[in-house]
């Protein structure tokens, strides 16, 4: 799984998120308490000296302060403090922090100043706390994000790995969660595909049995009409029907190969360029009355892990297709170290078979002389093979199929 992606990874995230958007308005709401309090334990307190102090030090009389309280009227006022606006003021002078209400009467302006005022050291206590909080609560957030994330992410890929293992998932199936209903539904479907899998394999082994005897009869016949006829009128329909029914029992044999489990590299290697050369051969008569070259360039010797039958079909119905449609110019089949490349000078897929193709649809094809499977059965077979399959226009006009095997499986 990778990070960007990671179900667990969205979850610290969310929780991150969330105590980040929490903290930030319960900031939001602390500021203004402390605005709030500030203002009534220094403003007010101060708002309320001068409202005293003012008018008994206007008329004469004696004005003693608290602790830490002076009254300065006019010329009394300290250099530093004069010329503010009327209100409160939070000044620096000589290396300490004073609170200063300035204001104005009949008598004149005046200032109250606030020596020893401890408010800024409790607001920086205050906001110290509030920072380690907000530190504490994102590493919370953090942790148990990640707590949560692997509460929930643990049992998913429990799933994931038994269904990819093709395992039943018992353990997570009885769970009363939405977990357990989703294994639930999954073992179900798993059930369901795996019957549908085993009557397509049996369909496919019984049918493929049941016709490979009558095959057998006709290529035997054919093989006689062959042998005892003299006439072309006779030998050359017995020729097409030896051809078709071969054709159609090696079909049955890769329909047969391809309905079991694949052990390829058990196998041992067969010559890739050696039957590519018998597939040219074999094709060979399609073009035989056409302005068509076929050629055969083996440009590299190499064997895949592989049944014969399954790499034979996988050439032998692109050069067939190539054959078929190609109406003048050539057909080449080029072998190059773990690939075979067949090329022609054809009028190249029309444009709903190569979105079919490339889609991985069923793709009928005319061509396929006899086995009525054409790039569909080719196509199958590389996916068989663990092979690539891949269509591009031929520059000057065609079609270039290639087939790549897998380097694990090819042998030099």
């Amino acid at each position: 799984m990778r990070r960007a992606e990671s179900l667990r990874r969205r979850i610290v995230v969310a929780f991150l998120l969330f105590g980040l958007v929490s903290s930030v308005f319960f900031a939001v709401i602390a500021a203004a308490a402390v605005e709030g309090i500030e203002i009534q334990l220094v403003d007010n307190r101060l708002a309320a000296a001068a409202a005293w102090a003012a008018p008994r030090q206007a008329a004469g009389l004696s004005v003693d302060m608290p602790a830490g309280l002076r009254f300065h009227r006019n010329d009394a006022v300290p250099a530093p403090l004069r010329g503010l606006d009327d209100g409160v003021h939070i000044l620096d002078v000589d290396g300490a922090r004073l609170h200063v209400l300035a204001g104005h009467d009949d008598a004149g302006r005046y200032v109250l100043v606030d020596h020893e005022s401890d408010y800024d050291k409790i607001e920086l206590v205050v906001y110290s706390m509030y920072a380690v909080c907000f530190a504490g609560f994102l590493a919370f957030a953090a942790i148990l994000g990640r707590f949560l994330g692997t509460r929930v992410v643990t049992p998913i890929t429990q799933l994931a790995d038994s269904v990819g293992a093709q395992l039943q998932p018992a353990d997570l199936t009885s769970r009363a969660d939405e977990l357990g209903v989703l294994a639930r539904a999954l073992e179900r479907h798993t059930s369901e595909l795996r019957a549908v899998l085993d009557r397509e394999r049996y369909f496919t082994g019984d049918v493929s049995h049941e016709l490979r005897s009558p095959l057998t009869v006709i290529m035997g016949a054919a093989e006689i009409l062959m042998d005892g006829a003299h006439a072309p009128a006779i030998r050359a329909p017995a020729e097409r029907i030896y051809r078709a029914a071969r054709e159609a029992a090696e079909c049955v044999t890769v329909l047969l190969l391809l309905a079991r489990a694949p052990e390829l590299k058990a196998l041992p290697p067969v010559p890739v360029d050696e039957i590519a050369g018998d597939e040219v051969e074999r094709y060979r008569y399609l073009v035989a009355d056409k302005p068509v070259a076929l050629r055969f360039v083996d440009g590299a010797s190499f064997g895949v892990c592989a049944p014969r039958e399954l790499c034979a079909t996988a050439i032998g119905n692109l050069l067939r297709n190539a054959c078929q449609y190609t109406e003048r110019g050539e057909v080449s089949v080029t072998v190059s170290p773990g690939r075979v490349t067949v090329e022609d000078t054809g009028p190249g897929l029309p444009p709903a078979v190569r979105d079919t193709l490339g889609k991985g649809g069923a793709v009928p094809s005319r061509g396929s002389a006899g086995t009525g499977l054409g790039l569909a059965l080719a196509r199958r077979i590389c996916d068989y093979l663990h092979a690539d399959f891949a269509y591009e226009d031929r520059p000057g006009g065609g079609s270039r199929f290639t087939i790549g095997f897998a380097p694990d499986l090819t042998r030099p």
